[in-house]
């Protein structure tokens, strides 16, 4: 029963980074669903508890990869936008000529 739920968390996980990463995209949103679906269909009936933890850490891990890697591009003319989300964007530590001290 508890892998269930990691599966139906992992599940929904992926569907809301899906979501939140190829926001205003319906083709990579659609292709999103359906293969997210797809793999998690082909695998329905795996009774193995050390097969499901394997592929419930990939998920996690592809989940993690979508929300901190993957950013979205639009053609604009001969150019390409780039659209990156406010949780991409990291604060820029100015250059400072006089080394921190460590703590």
């Amino acid at each position: 029963m508890e892998s269930r739920l990691k599966v139906l968390r992992v599940f929904k996980a992926l569907h809301r980074t899906r979501l939140n990463v190829f926001k205003e995209d319906d083709r990579a949103l659609a292709a999103g669903r359906q293969k997210i679906n797809e793999e998690f269909r082909k695998n329905m009936y795996e009774t193995s508890g050390e097969n499901i933890e394997k592929m419930i850490k990939m998920a996690a891990d592809v989940e993690k990869v979508l929300r901190h890697s993957v950013v979205q591009m639009e053609h604009v003319g001969d150019a390409l936008l780039l659209r990156p989300r406010e949780d991409l964007l990291l604060e820029n530590v100015p250059y400072c000529d006089t080394p921190r001290k460590k703590s």
